[in-house]
């Protein structure tokens, strides 16, 4: 029998009365999501059969189950009818109300609210206009992940945020999906969003504030397109950052909260000032200026960003770290409108602890690294992360608003609209990537083989439930299930494979990524991501990446990662952990140190030696790895995985696998399998091919190791010597600031090189040789420049080159003034 604390989890379903509820207490109401005494109000209890008799009524999903944090979604709950002229109020987040709306067929739904934030939203619902019993939840999303076919298109997007720029003038047009507003007329208003300081309490803090401005159009038939020529609005030339709204004009103008389609936010250039338009760069530039001030007043967010990956490689390989920025993807094709020069930018997922701040990090077609050193096309980061952070609703940590407006208004005024663009490039430099570090990677693959952090390869085809990390650092805890294998005509022989895989980080949400058929299925908490809306879901603590239905990418906030990816009926997993998890991580995939000899260490400390050891040892070591059933994270949410893994022990020991198997010459699968299974990974690959009887299987073994070692390589830590500057007046041959690599410097007509022409990356990341400076006149001693009876002497002052102008008696040598102490009459900056 199970602990009491397990009990609804895993007891046979059970018939309960439901006038037994009440007088028990054991309703969902206001439980959903919660293990009763002897019901469940979990979403699991659905499929063990073990519901409270109003789970149902109590709670609900919603569907769609997204919308863009600025609302105006219509959510239709699930599983609840109503009358047509019932009651029906919904509350988002626990204080938000608004009335819900019936539709004729009695079906409700609650219009999701204008929110400030991201992440999985809760809703309360009344129909007696008292109490909300019934919950459910819906997932907030950044506007730009919302459903394309819910927002308002502005069409010729250019246009728009250019406007009133030399030859930037005429109509601006929207469009939209007419049947998605069920009314015949529309109005369309434009809503601004900016931040501005309050005082609360004798304290001045930043608060954001997004509002109706005024109208474009009332009553306008809904046809699904409106253009109209912008005038300025001198009342709102304030408010420079903003969205378009439609609703129904039967509500009442600026009203929140309306079932409504929006535009996405950009800058809103079409209605500012006269002087915009009579002089775009010149109003510009001032505001560049304005906005230069304010930056210098403001905190240094730069140096707690985390560093550049060095190359394109590593940076398409640190999915715990970065993820793909969308205005430049080299696997869409996609142009880097903003970063010329650039192939693909990656933004760091999390943003910085203190400011919220974000890195972008930009390459070009060689996969080195672009700095706006170098170029206008440079990695710039951001003052406020692109995509928010928690708490979200506070500025700078609004998602996308915080960032339009510290990082893309002024990019318009000083790179844009005027040619200032120094300005900005001063205070957003690129990071560069000398202090970057690479994840480590272990994975495990096939049936069943591990490569540890530390590159030790093995095989454990145990039969349960195992720890592939456990770490004190984070509290993060990666658990392993696996399942027994079955050939196609439906034996099971004995060898493992992967199922499923969970995981947790501090007080982040659970996650649990698992084989369903062909595809994997991803539960939060024991419940069911739904992933049709949206690829990228922002959660607890954790961000979970879907792009396709046999890949899964966790990613927590300590930038720790698990890919989970589906080839063949077989899952693998892969870990990559962030260098501040050396020396702490245990498990399968062993101690994070650079020393393989050690990961093979028990439980119990001891270790176990990778060197002799057999195989009926190491798979001893492995089942020592099995976790507690209090320790688990999985979901048991059926009959199978309750008496497979519940009930028994979590390491099956009457499961004994099938230890190397012996070639069999006469074999029909031998021949096809030696010319398959070659190069690195082959022992792997023929192993499975046996085990499985399957030329597939073993291939994807091999597909699996190959995947492994391009991602090492791609890791594979790189050296920088940091960023070399332009001679002034002078030239540079070179971009690359790595190892090995030697930058040539020419200085132009008229001018001098002096000190070193070449300048090469050596191993220890320093450049050899001293920077080069371009000057002018005749040169002769060590460099001095003399000119009559004056000579400049060149020193170094915190990294300037300086010139000091003196006078030399006639009868004195060069020699004999170095020995001398002469007063400079000026100093003149190299």
């Amino acid at each position: 029998m199970c602990t009491r604390d397990f009990k609804i989890c895993c007891s046979s379903p059970k018939t309960i009365l439901s006038n037994d509820l009440h007088v028990l207490g054991l309703t969902c109401r206001r439980r959903c999501g919660s293990t009763l005494e002897e019901c469940s109000c979990q979403e699991t209890c659905l499929s063990l059969k073990n519901c409270c008799s109003d789970y149902n009524q109590s709670c609900f999903n919603v569907s769609p189950y997204s919308s863009s944090m600025l609302g105006g979604r219509a959510l239709r709950i699930l599983g609840l009818t109503l009358p047509s002229d019932g009651h029906l109020l919904c509350r988002f987040k626990g204080d938000i109300e608004q009335r819900g709306v019936i539709d004729e067929e009695g079906r409700p739904y609650c219009i999701s609210p204008l929110l400030l934030e991201t992440g999985w939203i809760s809703i309360d619902v009344s129909t007696d206009g008292t109490n909300f019993d019934r919950s459910g939840e819906y997932l907030s999303v950044y506007p730009s992940k919302a459903d394309p076919s819910f927002k308002v298109t502005l069409v010729n997007s250019t246009l728009w945020q250019n406007y009133g720029t030399p030859n930037m003038a005429g109509q601006l047009r929207m469009t939209w999906n007419s049947s998605l507003v069920g009314s015949e007329k529309i109005d369309v208003e434009l809503w601004g969003y900016r931040e501005v300081s309050r005082t609360v309490a004798g304290l001045s803090a930043p608060q954001a504030e997004i509002r109706y401005l005024y109208s474009l159009g009332r009553n306008i038939p809904n046809t699904g397109d409106f253009s109209f020529l912008p005038e300025p609005r001198e009342e709102f030339s304030l408010w420079e950052l903003g969205n378009i709204r439609i609703t129904a004009s039967s509500k009442s103008e600026g009203e929140r909260n309306l079932q409504a389609l929006w535009s996405e936010g950009h800058v809103l250039a079409w209605h500012l000032s006269q002087a915009f338009r009579d002089d775009s760069s010149r109003w510009a530039q001032k505001k560049c200026l304005q906005w230069d001030n304010l930056e210098k007043k403001l905190p240094n967010f730069l140096d707690e960003l985390i560093p550049c990956p060095c190359t394109l490689a590593q940076a398409r390989a640190d999915t715990g770290r970065f993820h793909t920025d969308y205005s430049c993807n080299i696997e869409t094709g996609s142009v880097c409108t903003y970063h010329p020069g650039s192939v693909h930018c990656v933004r760091a997922i999390q943003a910085s602890s203190n400011h919220g701040s974000g890195q972008q990090c930009c390459y070009d077609h060689s996969g080195a690294l672009v700095l706006t050193g170098d170029s206008v096309g440079g990695s710039t980061p951001d003052r406020a992360h692109n995509w928010g952070s928690p708490p979200y609703r506070e500025p700078p940590q609004v998602p996308g608003y915080s960032h339009w407006l510290y990082d893309v208004t002024s990019f318009c005024y000083c790179c844009l609209w005027s040619d200032l663009c120094h300005i900005y490039l001063n205070h957003r430099p690129s990071s560069g990537c000398r202090r970057y570090q690479p994840p480590r990677a272990g994975v495990v693959f096939g049936n069943l083989h591990f490569i540890t952090f530390d590159g030790l390869s093995y095989t454990f085809s145990g039969r349960g439930e195992y720890y592939l990390v456990s770490s004190g650092h984070r509290e993060l805890r990666v658990q392993a299930r696996t399942t027994q294998l079955k050939l196609k005509n439906g034996t099971l022989v004995n060898a493992t494979k992967l199922s499923s895989v969970a995981m947790k980080e501090n007080s982040s949400d659970v996650i649990e990524v698992r084989a369903a058929g062909d595809q994997l299925q991803v539960l939060r908490n024991q419940k069911i991501l739904p992933f049709t809306d949206q690829l990228w879901m922002t959660l607890q603590g954790v961000f979970v990446f879907a792009p396709c239905p046999q890949n899964v990418t966790v990613t927590f906030s300590s930038g720790a990662a698990v890919e989970v990816r589906l080839y063949e009926g077989t899952m693998i997993a892969t870990v990559l952990l962030p260098v501040e998890f050396s020396n702490h991580t245990l498990g399968l995939l062993g101690q994070m140190n650079s020393d393989p000899s050690d990961d093979l260490m028990t439980q119990s400390g001891k270790v176990v030696s990778s060197a002799n050891s057999t195989p009926e040892e190491i798979f001893t070591f492995g089942a020592g790895w099995n976790i507690s059933k209090m320790s688990s994270l999985f979901t048991y949410d059926s009959q199978y995985l309750l008496d497979s893994y519940f009930f028994p022990s979590s390491h099956d020991t009457a499961f004994v696998p099938a230890f190397p198997l012996p070639l069999k010459p006469d074999d029909p699968l031998v021949a096809d399998m030696l010319l398959m299974c070659l190069g690195e990974g082959a022992q792997f690959c023929i192993h499975d091919t046996l085990i499985s009887e399957s030329l597939a299987v073993g291939n994807a073994t091999l597909r699996a190791h190959q995947h492994h070692q391009d991602l090492m390589e791609a890791l594979e830590p790189v050296v920088s010597c940091g960023w070399l500057p332009t001679p002034r007046n002078g030239k540079k041959n070179g971009t690359n600031y790595l190892q090995g690599e030697t930058l040539g410097f020419t200085c132009n007509e008229g001018y001098i090189l002096y000190r070193s022409t070449e300048r090469t990356c050596l191993a220890e990341g320093k450049w050899t040789g001293k920077q080069p400076y371009c000057i002018t006149g005749e040169l002769r001693g060590e460099g001095e420049k003399c000119i009559s009876s004056a000579c400049l002497l060149p020193l170094t002052f915190q990294d300037y080159l300086v010139f000091i102008l003196i006078y030399i008696p006639v009868n004195l040598s060069i020699a004999s003034l170095k020995k001398s102490i002469y007063t400079p009459l000026c100093f003149i900056l190299g």
